[in-house]
């Protein structure tokens, strides 16, 4: 081997810390995946009321995530295969990503941070225009959809309701929330559900991301120290 002493421990610590790269990258592509096909997210962004689709816009975050962990079970092999080789372009070719990954990576938590109560608003919006469609006593030609719409909120979530709904709504409520919700003492707000659904989600979505950019400053630490070793070895020359 080209290189000796503390450079061949960096080089398998950056080998070690590659490795779990590779396998955060499948942990986190597998949990973008099951927040995409998750039921409960996937039950309500798929209703449709008066020709609008219910606002998508957690399943942004949600395909970002899928992209960052299959493009970091590439580069982490790349990682761990460039270590091993004490290949300088291939370890120079494997920083270059890193650092696009890292960048890419405060770009969505910058947009993440600055949208996070977006989502759950957007979806309250979608539901109060469906509950005052539900309760029109006035029956609007919407009002048969506007009720499927609160009966797959109310059935999803659990809830029942605004938490300060009118005394119209209370008359018909029986009519709109499955009866198993109704008999607890007081029906959950299915605004604070909404919010509390989203809010869980982007926690998980945030400690992946955080502990992937710890990783990553370690990576490129390690990765430039093993580069310089390759560079000022005595065998630099037969490295490939």
């Amino acid at each position: 081997m080209a290189v000796a002493g503390c450079t061949k421990c960096i080089k398998y610590m950056l080998f070690f810390f590659n490795f779990i790269f590779w396998l955060a990258g499948g942990v986190i592509l597998g949990v973008a995946l099951w927040l995409r096909h998750d039921s409960q997210t996937s039950n309500l962004l798929i209703l449709q009321f008066e020709g609008q689709q219910a606002p998508s816009t957690f399943y942004i975050s949600v395909y970002i995530l899928i992209a960052v962990g299959a493009v970091m079970m590439l580069v982490g092999f790349l990682g761990c295969y460039g270590a091993i080789q004490e290949s300088q372009c291939l370890l120079g070719t494997f920083f270059f990503f890193l650092v696009i990954l890292f960048a890419c990576e405060v770009a969505a938590a910058i947009w993440g941070f600055m949208n996070r109560d977006t989502m759950s608003k957007e979806l309250i919006n979608f539901y109060d225009a469906a509950y005052i469609k539900a309760v029109d006593v006035a029956g609007s030609p919407s009002k048969d959809a506007a009720i499927g719409v609160l009966g797959a909120f109310h059935t999803t979530l659990n809830c029942c309701g605004k938490g300060d709904d009118t005394p119209l709504f209370m008359q018909v409520r029986s009519t709109l929330c499955p009866s198993g919700i109704l008999s607890a003492p007081k029906p959950k707000s299915c605004h604070s559900e909404l919010v509390a659904l989203f809010s869980e989600k982007l926690h998980l979505i945030g400690l992946a991301a955080l502990v992937v950019a710890v990783i990553m400053i370690f990576e490129m630490i390690f990765t430039m120290v093993l580069c310089c070793g390759i560079r000022n070895s005595p065998g630099s020359l037969l490295s490939v």
